[in-house]
């Protein structure tokens, strides 16, 4: 009996589903969702957001892992970090790691926050400004429930359009937007596959709680200590293993 026919036909199936099965793991990949969920802010802030008002740098790296957005505006400098994310999230302010539930697998993340706490400073310095003109938006793509609380500049798709049009008190001129806006595009990095290589390896760090830390005073490594007696007694924070010498603490 001749197989050839039914070869050929395996073979012509195969031929598109292989390509259409890898391209479906590729856009699950965290590499992907990341760059659909960057994608997609964009062209909300394209559409919803003034060129002329709002001044826009996107993947912005300086002296701290990769920026995903800075706004400029005459209202004050929005810095956007962007999360492509699904199921059920839970997290509250304060708390150094939110959870996202997925169906019945749990993970644990950087409080956005927190991650976004960091890019604020190093623009604070780079610009000279006060803090008060700087502020942290986080939002959420990718069909994502909040199940607790969340502060009102974590937002979801487009909500952070309206949170930053929110703003309407003017703080700085059009010729500070503009000297602040070319400072922050002369002192960026460029941005190359070395760059996003470093970007990734300072969030794996910051997302691992087990992760190795250093003192910012002596440099020694930092070690979770459990609080043993008070108000604040099991409670877990970061301190320093020179300890008594050094008396540094970071909370978690």
């Amino acid at each position: 009996m001749d197989f050839t026919p039914l070869i050929a036909q395996v073979w012509d199936t195969l031929g598109w589903v292989i390509p259409l099965m890898l391209l479906i793991s590729l856009l699950k990949s965290p590499w992907a969702k990341g760059h659909i969920g960057e994608l997609l802010v964009r062209l909300f802030a394209h559409w919803q957001l003034d060129k002329q008002t709002y001044r826009r740098l996107h993947n912005v790296t300086l002296n701290t892992p990769d920026v995903d957005h800075v706004f400029l505006a005459p209202y004050g400098i929005f810095v956007l970090e962007t999360k492509n994310m699904s199921g059920w999230i839970f997290g509250s302010e304060k708390q150094a790691q939110w959870t996202q539930k997925l169906y019945k697998r749990t993970f644990k993340f950087q409080n956005p926050l927190r991650q976004n706490y960091k890019h604020l400073k190093v623009l604070e310095a780079t610009l000279g400004i006060s803090p008060e003109h700087l502020h942290s938006v986080i939002t959420f793509v990718g069909g994502s429930t909040f199940k607790t609380e969340v502060p009102a500049n974590v937002t979801q798709s487009i909500g952070f359009i309206r949170y930053i049009k929110s703003f309407q008190q003017p703080a700085f001129s059009e010729t500070d937007v503009d000297t602040m806006l070319q400072a922050l595009q002369t002192g960026r990095r460029t941005p190359t596959l070395a760059t996003h290589r470093e970007h990734v390896q300072n969030l794996k760090r910051r997302s691992d709680p087990a992760a190795e830390r250093q003192c910012p005073k002596c440099g020694s490594a930092l070690m979770i200590r459990t609080v043993k007696t008070g108000a604040k007694a099991g409670q877990q924070f970061w301190g320093c293993s020179a300890f008594p010498k050094c008396r540094i603490m970071q909370s978690l």
